[in-house]
């Protein structure tokens, strides 16, 4: 049987091609105000909420990397420019020889406190302060259903 290719009509491409370029932008903004702000990139801001979003602060190596949606070696190599940097520690997981944890640091904990107020202001002056409630529950709505999709056995 031959594969038909099912094109996106023009309201689909627009709101495809929208929703592509607002999420560049978003990053590229969200990263530049971070990094003038903190000295933080994006990537460092996500390992420390993933990590302050835990009661103890730590988490295994490859846990944090399946929450981050990361390749094991791309999250190896930033946690190692992050403890370089004071942002984090790494310490030796006693059950098993290969695994490790990822422990937020003083260092970070101060750098996470510091930067997540501007940053949510900056989050909600780009984002959320252009919409209305009815937008707000679109929005999620359509994260929702496209995470599901996405989470769905195939």
């Amino acid at each position: 049987m031959t594969h038909v290719t099912r094109w996106l009509d023009a309201r689909e491409q627009r709101a495809w091609r929208g929703y592509v370029a607002m999420q560049a932008q978003l990053n590229a903004e969200l990263h530049r105000r971070l990094q003038a702000e903190s000295g933080l990139s994006l990537a460092d801001f996500d390992v420390l909420v993933a990590l302050t979003d835990r009661a103890t602060e730590r988490m295994r190596v490859l846990e944090l990397a399946e929450a981050l949606q990361w390749e094991k070696s791309r999250l190896s190599h930033h946690l190692s420019r992050m403890q370089k940097r004071g942002l984090i520690e790494r310490e030796d997981c006693p059950d098993d020889a290969r695994g490790a944890f990822v422990l937020l640091s003083a260092e970070g904990r101060r750098a996470i406190d510091a930067a997540a107020p501007p940053h949510v202001e900056a989050v909600r002056e780009l984002v959320f302060d252009g919409l209305d409630d009815a937008d707000v529950d679109a929005l999620a709505r359509v994260a929702e259903a496209v995470l599901a999709r996405i989470a769905a056995p195939r």
